[in-house]
Order: C-alpha cells, then sequence, then structure tokens
C-alpha cells in the first residue's frame, strides 16, 4: 500500500509526534491583519521548519580561530530578537521552532528555502539521522557584502523525508550521536 507523502508526514507527526509543533498545511498568511511570512508548514514532499528568535551571531571581535575541536563560543554575540541581522560575509546560528524525533527507518535532508537562497542566504543542516531527535541547530550564512535579515518564527529551511524499505542496523539513538536531544543552540563538539 502506498500512502502519499504529504499524508504520510502528517499521520506521523500527529500519532507519533515526529514534528512538534505541527502545521498540517503552507501557512503564508498569519494574523487577523493577514500578514505576509516566509512560508512554513507541511508542504508536498516534507516540512518546513521555523527559525526561533534565539540567534549566535559570529563576530571576529577576538581574532578568534574557527576551531570545530576547540570552539571558543565568545566567537558568538547572543540575540534573542523577532529578526537577526547576519553582517556582510559572515553566518549566524539559530535553532528551530520545531521538535523533532525521527524514525528508525527515515533519514532526511535539510535545505534553505528559495526566498532566503534568492537573497544569498544559505541554510547548511546536516541530514536526521534514524532515531535522532531534537531542536534543529540551524547555520545560516551571509554571502552577500551587504548585511542580510533573517525573520523570526518563520519558514527558514524544509525537510525532505526519505523513508526506508528497512531500518538501519544502528540508529543515531542506538550509537550514543552527541548532538542527541538538543534543545537551545548546540554549538560543535567532538
Amino acid at each position: 500500500m502506498s500512502i502519499q507523502a504529504d499524508k504520510w508526514i502528517s499521520f506521523m507527526a500527529k500519532n507519533y509526534k515526529m514534528i512538534e509543533p505541527f502545521e498540517d498545511k503552507q501557512v503564508k498568511n498569519v494574523g487577523p491583519e493577514n500578514k505576509k511570512v516566509v512560508s512554513y508548514g507541511l508542504s508536498s514532499y516534507g516540512y518546513d521548519l521555523r527559525v526561533a528568535d534565539e540567534f549566535k551571531i559570529f563576530t571576529n571581535a577576538l581574532n578568534s580561530i574557527v576551531d570545530p575541536k576547540n570552539f571558543d563560543a565568545k566567537s558568538f554575540v547572543e540575540v534573542k530578537d523577532d529578526i537577526c541581522i547576519v553582517p556582510p560575509n559572515s553566518f549566524a546560528l539559530a535553532r528551530s521552532v520545531e521538535y523533532f524525533k525521527i524514525p528508525k527507518d527515515v533519514l532526511t535532508i535539510c535545505l534553505g528555502k528559495s526566498t532566503y537562497a534568492r537573497c544569498g542566504i544559505i541554510v547548511n543542516v546536516t541530514p536526521f539521522e534514524p532515531e535522532w531527535e531534537g531542536y534543529v541547530t540551524l547555520e545560516i550564512s551571509n554571502t552577500t557584502p551587504l548585511p542580510a535579515k533573517i525573520y523570526a518564527n518563520e519558514g527558514l529551511a524544509q525537510v525532505i523525508f526519505f523513508k526506508a524499505q528497512e531500518s538501519c542496523n544502528v540508529t543515531y539513538a542506538q550509537r550514543g550521536g552527541k548532538y542527541m536531544k538538543q534543545h537551545g543552540i548546540t554549538l560543535p563538539t567532538v
């Protein structure tokens, strides 16, 4: 038996809490004033996640070296706001509004929304592996020579789900993945 992708995602979100909070349709306008937003929610073959209002904006004020084995948290300025201004040729870290619980027979990829990509904003996220769960840490790169505005609580990236015919031998949870059940913006760790 086959099931349409959007119906499967909706079923998994509602019955297995795969995505919380979950919007069962594409949201493009909000509030009584019908304000336009960068869309989020269920799409044809995926889910457009939102970026929360917590950001860590990269700064080179201390002339730090970016080292994934010895990352200096002082390389970031923390901001909690409805918008984030990412400096030219720089980046910010953020987290998703949604909490994800990936089933053991599913792998996802996450790509930035075209609305931001057309402005020179690249969103980088690694795949969500089978049985990974948590808030998604999002890397937002501004490739332009101008400051870039990111809107909190609006769409930022699309998650595309791939359901396997069989479950993998060892899931992310079973191997004790270091980014399991992350809350907030999680910095690199080795």
